[in-house]
């Protein structure tokens, strides 16, 4: 295809994807979104990046959150107190203290995982720790650094680190390219994947074998910021697109999401260039242009959401909202969206509390940082 023939495609698809966005902004303006009360829980915080809630055990309902400073911190009763500042997280740019997991087994092992940029090997890097609470709930005790090498960028740019336990109880990671261009098609780079491991850090079952490295899920893409599991268990990725579509991807088994900005790293290529990649997966949802900067999602469920019970919550960073989106019964397509929350700065992720809460929060990416309640009015 020539240059000028690829950039006719291009505005032939951003002609479409508009259209259909069109459609799809309509219908949402028919379908009122649920009445919503907002209001902080936690103040005075240094850019939190993620939120798990533990759900059971004599903990139960507790908020475990994580600051890109270099903090990991439990809210109990209304009081927050820092479990560790741990002493090798390279906070710079993008990268610091990121995500967060606890073990689906929690109440009994009191195990919790982290993401963060580290300075502790010979070059800085993307790590996972597991570290097990301590019996007072007031420190953590025994880390073990369970997956290293995951690539970053000098700069912290493009870290991912966004990591979620899956209904199949392993643990799911999304990692950023390191603005490196070979590394999302490279089979032998973590940088730009999606990985499962266990909780000790093998690698899981399943997933897409030789040539990838044993944690390698699936691979080709850009910025991973969110990982959601649907109600039936299906994962998805939300993941920063360049100038231009951001993306909610539907993943499967070794399936190739089509960014590969070589030579060089050439951010004028397509997000999912079908054109190099002919049987690249599409996205569910792309933003087009301009990128509103999608971060951590969450899908609500219970009748409390009216209208967004089912939906994916997605948390907006530059676009400053929250985004939901309404899927289709493949959960191939977004079929509605709406927007909400719009005055509260960037929001970083949205997370569901367990039942019987079935709240919302929110944290918000500022400094200094809030995490929100959202409470859907009766």
């Amino acid at each position: 295809m020539t240059v000028s023939g690829y950039a006719r495609a291009v505005r032939r698809s951003s002609v479409a994807l508009f259209a259909v966005s069109l459609l799809v902004v309509t219908a949402a303006a028919c379908v009122p979104p649920p009445g919503l009360h907002v209001g902080p829980v936690v103040n005075k915080l240094a850019h939190p990046w993620d939120i798990v809630f533990a759900a059971n055990g004599a903990t139960n309902g507790d908020m475990y959150f994580t600051e890109r400073v270099g903090t990991i911190n439990r809210f109990h009763r209304g009081h927050r107190f820092v479990l560790a500042r741990p002493a090798d997280v390279a906070a710079i740019g993008e990268g610091g203290m990121m995500g967060l997991a606890l073990d689906p087994n929690f109440a009994t092992n009191r195990f919790l995982y982290t993401c963060f940029r580290s300075s502790a090997g010979r070059a800085p890097d993307i790590r996972i720790a597991r570290w097990t609470v301590s019996p007072g709930f007031t420190g953590m005790v025994g880390r073990r650094d369970i997956l290293t090498g995951i690539p970053t960028n000098p700069t912290g740019r493009h870290s991912g680190c966004r990591i979620r336990f899956g209904p199949d109880h392993m643990l799911w990671v999304g990692t950023g390219d390191a603005a490196t261009g070979t590394n999302p098609q490279n089979p032998r780079s973590l940088g730009g994947k999606i990985l499962r491991i266990t909780g000790s850090g093998a690698p899981a079952p399943g997933n897409a074998g030789a040539p990838f490295l044993p944690q390698i899920y699936n691979y080709g893409h850009r910025n991973v910021q969110g990982i959601a599991f649907a109600p039936n268990g299906q994962a998805y990725d939300i993941e920063h697109g360049p100038d231009r579509d951001d993306e909610i991807n539907r993943l499967v088994r070794r399936g190739n999401y089509g960014w590969d900005p070589v030579p060089g790293y050439n951010e004028s290529v397509p997000m999912t260039d079908l054109h190099k990649f002919p049987h690249a997966i599409r996205a569910v949802w792309s933003s087009g242009f301009p990128t509103i900067a999608p971060s951590g999602g969450t899908f609500l469920v219970g009748r409390q959401w009216r209208n967004w019970n089912g939906a994916l919550a997605v948390a907006v960073l530059k676009g400053m909202q929250l985004r939901v989106f309404r899927l289709n019964s493949a959960g191939t397509a977004v079929t509605m969206q709406w927007t909400a929350i719009t005055n509260r700065g960037r929001l970083r992720v949205a997370v569901e509390a367990p039942a019987p809460s079935g709240l919302m929060y929110i944290a918000t990416d500022e400094n200094p940082g809030q995490i929100l309640q959202v409470r859907p009015s009766s």
